[in-house]
């Protein structure tokens, strides 16, 4: 086969988000580009609900042909997340960031819509069974992380090779002092367990800050729950900010905290690596275990207020051992690089 030239990255993006898998995609575009691939990305509004809306979606990206462009061969297709491993070309690669969750492992939790009814079980089934068949299709299979590729061959049989990459603001991030407050960065929903760390505060020292860098559905509530609970004097709600203004919120943290349930991959705890800040984490976060280990390069606590209470207050009081960690965690960071991720993708189809 001849050399792979021109490069499609498929997107499904819901207007307005702009989240891990978004700057994902972008970092991808931009890294085979750098590497000399005539690169675009094709993107597709994404509308979840209602829940029979999923099957259209599927069929909308089903439809999409991508082997050509404007009568021009397009050498490789690189699908991401749902539904975009839909599209049809002959040589696809899924670099999967995340089959739509709440119909697998999410199905039944208060993370997702789907419950144990008929109706919901028979679209969860036939979910499963049409990722099942169109992930199959891809000429290479990989994941973001473990957990994804854990998850794959749990419901559809399918191995993938975990591929890391770095976050994308890699290049961006420095340390700087350990300041007065905790890091909170990620979308404001459920899943993400903001309110883990809102309940946590309110068992700490009124001396300790919270600084939540993100927007989302769950804002209101989170809100509420700061008032009830009488912390909202110490908390801070960014909402959307710049890449400058989250370096410089990393670099001023005395350590992040991160307790999303089970995650795949996850930003936050390789960019607080950078900044050389510690991150803690639960034990059910899922990605974030694939690098943090508890007392080398941050803590791992059960998800229970008081546990992240402990680790707050215990880092807040001892910056020396923060600073430690921290480290740790940037050694453990600055290992993952763009160098074969590229070549992963692309090189086997040549």
């Amino acid at each position: 086969m001849s050399a792979v030239r021109s490069v499609l990255v498929c997107e499904a993006q819901v207007p307005f988000v702009h989240g891990g898998a978004e700057r994902h995609v972008r970092s991808l575009v931009a890294e085979l580009r750098r590497h000399g691939y005539r690169t675009k990305k094709v993107s597709i509004p994404f509308k979840p609900y209602p829940k029979d809306e999923l099957l259209v979606q599927t069929a909308i990206w089903r439809l999409v042909d991508l082997s050509e462009s404007n009568y021009e061969k397009v050498d490789l297709v690189i699908a991401t997340k749902f539904p975009t491993y839909f599209v049809r070309h002959p040589n696809k690669v899924t670099w999967l960031f995340h089959q739509y969750r709440a119909a697998y492992d999410l199905c039944g939790t208060p993370f997702s819509e789907f419950t144990h009814v008929e109706a919901d079980v028979r679209l969860r089934d036939r979910l499963i069974a049409l990722d099942t068949e169109v992930l199959a299709e891809s000429k290479r299979l990989f994941s973001n992380a473990r957990n994804t590729a854990a998850r794959l061959a749990k419901y559809n049989g399918l191995i993938a090779e975990p591929l890391y990459h770095p976050p994308p603001l890699a290049g961006s991030l420095s340390a700087g002092p350990f300041g007065d407050y905790v890091l909170s960065v990620g979308r404001l929903e459920p899943n993400k367990r903001v309110d883990l760390i809102i309940r946590a505060l309110a068992r700490t020292d009124r001396s300790i800050r919270l600084i939540v860098a993100g927007h989302g559905t769950d804002r209101r509530r989170l809100d509420d729950l700061a008032g009830q609970l009488g912390v909202a004097d110490r908390i801070s709600f960014t909402g959307d900010i710049d890449d400058r203004q989250l370096v410089d919120l990393y670099a001023n943290a005395f350590a992040v905290v991160f307790p999303p349930f089970d995650e795949d991959y996850g930003y936050v705890t390789l960019e607080a690596f950078l900044a050389r800040k510690p991150v803690i984490t639960t034990s059910d976060a899922g990605g974030p275990l694939e690098f943090v280990v508890d007392d080398v390069n941050g803590r791992v606590v059960e998800p229970a207020p008081e546990a992240l209470a402990d680790a707050m207050a215990g880092l807040a009081a001892d910056r020396a051992v923060a600073r430690r960690l921290g480290e740790a965690g940037f050694e453990r960071a600055r290992t993952i690089t763009w160098d074969g991720v590229v070549d992963r993708l692309v090189g086997q189809i040549r």
